[in-house]
């Protein structure tokens, strides 16, 4: 048995050629065999000629019934990820999706079910949790570091000048548009990855233009059992951020690069404060995108189960839902 797993691209969108192709080529355990486009072949052959794919295909149901491919990674818009993640599925192909998995909870559990029924390993694509600054910030909290854990802050935004992109996918609401599904998903997925709880009411508010009809910039608090709240925030209107900051007792984790710290060469800082407002700080290098597709590649191989499970990706879309209700119904939600 080999110990490559051989991964197809669905699509040529921009994420697999920045991020998860060039991923895919530095893993150890992993190769890019074949990469589809659905609008013309002249896009997947030019998009393999960058990384010397030796298969190209016009269509995404050629790639699917190529029997060389073990796993593929689905970067099309979000309203077709259930769609893809389906039918790859039944050609019994393991499968990596981008985020957000689906637009509901339903739609998540619909695609879980046809994955577990054809034995295929399934799993979001939230690369961030593969840096190691995570489970070190878990580890200082589970050491008491910073007393007990009252509250936590997250927050992503880009600027995007959304005049000059009006045709975007993300400012499209019939393909799951908008700042809370396209980045704020990040901050809920880290509000319960860290605190390892799920909240039980969500309330979030937002800027959504009626030109658009998708929320340009979204701010909302989580409430978790025992009084702990996480706030968070994410735009297409504001300058790069990507962070977290955990509040305790005893002082305070500010994780300054929490989702993108690719951006600074896979460099994660960890700061702690203590009550008195001495500082102490820790670096953690990680190639996120690659330590994904390694971990996914290996459960290929070996029949393990991801560390982030299909019960896992069920609840958070359970979340992000709830949120995306909230937004738009300006009313607080109780999961």
């Amino acid at each position: 048995m080999s110990n490559v797993v051989k991964w197809g691209i669905l699509g040529t969108a921009g994420i697999a050629r920045k991020a998860v192709v060039p991923a895919i080529l530095r893993a150890e355990n992993a190769e890019v065999m074949a990469v589809a486009s659905s609008s013309n072949k002249q896009k997947a052959e030019e998009f393999a000629d960058l990384f010397d794919i030796p298969k190209r295909y016009g269509s995404y149901e050629e790639l699917l019934d190529d029997q060389e491919i073990q796993a593929v990674y689905i970067p099309l818009p979000n309203h077709l990820h259930a769609t893809w993640v389906k039918k790859a599925a039944e050609k019994g192909k393991h499968i990596l999706c981008e985020k957000p998995v689906s637009l509901t909870e339903k739609e998540t559990k619909s695609m879980i079910e046809v994955c577990e029924q054809n034995n295929v390993v399934f799993m979001e694509a939230f690369m961030y949790q593969f840096h190691p600054q995570h489970q070190r910030v878990k580890e200082l909290i589970e050491s008491e570091t910073i007393g007990e854990v009252t509250s936590m802050r997250s927050a992503f935004s880009f600027f995007m000048d959304v005049e000059a992109q009006a045709q975007n996918i993300r400012l499209n609401r019939e393909f799951g548009g908008g700042s809370l599904f396209d980045i704020g998903c990040y901050c809920l997925h880290v509000s319960q990855y860290i605190l390892e709880k799920e909240p039980n009411q969500v309330y979030v508010s937002g800027h959504i233009p009626p030109e658009f009809g998708v929320d340009l910039t979204a701010a909302g608090i989580l409430s978790f059992e025992g009084g702990i709240t996480a706030s968070f925030s994410c735009s297409f209107q504001q300058p790069f951020e990507n962070h977290y900051t955990i509040i305790g007792t005893k002082g305070r984790i500010d994780v300054p690069a929490a989702f993108r710290p690719d951006v600074t060469e896979g460099d994660g800082r960890i700061i702690v404060t203590n009550q008195n407002g001495e500082t102490t700080e820790e670096r953690l290098s990680g190639d996120q995108y690659v330590l994904q597709i390694e971990h996914l590649s290996t459960c290929v191989l070996t029949g393990e189960t991801p560390i982030y499970d299909n019960e896992a990706m069920l609840k958070n879309m359970k979340v992000l839902e709830a949120c995306h209700k909230s937004l738009h119904e300006n009313r607080q939600i109780t999961l």
